[in-house]
């Protein structure tokens, strides 16, 4: 049987979030999920933005049963206009936005060996193309509110992989729009940062593990690279961290990659 790692019941941190509006792309599922759920714990109105409907009512069902507030927003982000239509739709609900969280998109599996020009482009579409133009339109209202925006990142670009170049150098690119925006933006008082995720228990994964020849084998091999109790990390683990970055409590903190990892990426591999 598969391990299942599951995510203790998120508490309250009292972050100073209430009623503050918090974009969060790829909002519905996996670590989006995660953010949307703990954001609206802390009192945020979430705006989740995905491609489907009913994942994100399915999920905004289950905030409001818990007390919390979250609001679905539908588009298809590999499609420029749709950036922009969606933050037209967010302000004119809301009539302004505290924060963005950059978090929709897939490992798919575009290598330098097996992918074409046409695949490469279309996976940057898919993982880096709309956390410019989702910052891009959301500028204007985050200089009014001095806003926060938090990049989700993988560890792929540091790393590397094997057989998915365009991901690599799509999160290569988030971690150098990070750092690039905090400079160009610090003079309107908004803070980016960026959380870096190494292995991350979600279905997505779980589903990929199932597809493998010894799923548990793999697992298990998986999780003993990672340092820290050998173990996943849980997508409320991102979340809770995000939801700092995002928050007032970490008000001098920009321009940092963070890694909530286990270890993962930096601790010496002779220790194992």
């Amino acid at each position: 049987m598969l391990r299942i790692f599951i995510s203790y019941k998120s508490s309250k941190m009292n972050l100073g979030l209430k009623e503050k509006v918090i974009i969060v792309t790829g909002g519905a599922k996996g670590i989006g999920e995660g953010i949307s759920q703990v954001l609206a714990t802390e009192g945020a109105m979430v705006a989740i933005v995905g491609r489907n409907e009913a994942d994100n009512l399915k999920l905004i069902e289950k905030i409001h049963a818990t007390g919390g507030q979250a609001f679905s927003f539908v588009a298809e982000l590999t499609q420029p206009s749709e950036c922009e239509k969606v933050i037209g739709e967010i302000v004119a609900y809301f009539g302004r936005i505290d924060g963005l969280v950059n978090n929709a998109g897939v490992n798919d599996g575009v290598g330098l060996e097996s992918g074409s020009y046409e695949d490469f482009m279309a996976s940057l579409h898919k993982n880096l193309v709309h956390y410019f133009l989702m910052a891009k339109y959301a500028l204007p209202y985050l200089k009014l509110s001095k806003g926060s925006i938090l990049n989700i990142g993988s560890k792929t670009a540091e790393t590397g992989q094997g057989g998915t170049s365009a991901y690599a150098a799509a999160n290569g690119g988030r971690n150098a729009l990070t750092r690039e925006w905090a400079v160009e933006l610090i003079k309107y008082g908004i803070r980016v940062n960026a959380l870096i995720v190494a292995e991350c228990w979600t279905p997505l994964y779980e589903k990929w593990i199932k597809t493998l020849p010894n799923p548990e084998e793999t697992l298990e091999k998986i999780t003993d690279k990672i340092p820290f109790q050998k173990r996943m990390t849980t997508s409320e683990e991102i979340a809770n961290m995000v939801v700092f970055l995002m928050s007032p409590k970490s008000s001098h903190t920009t321009g940092q990659l963070i890694h909530v990892d286990g270890g993962y990426v930096h601790l010496d591999r002779a220790m194992l």
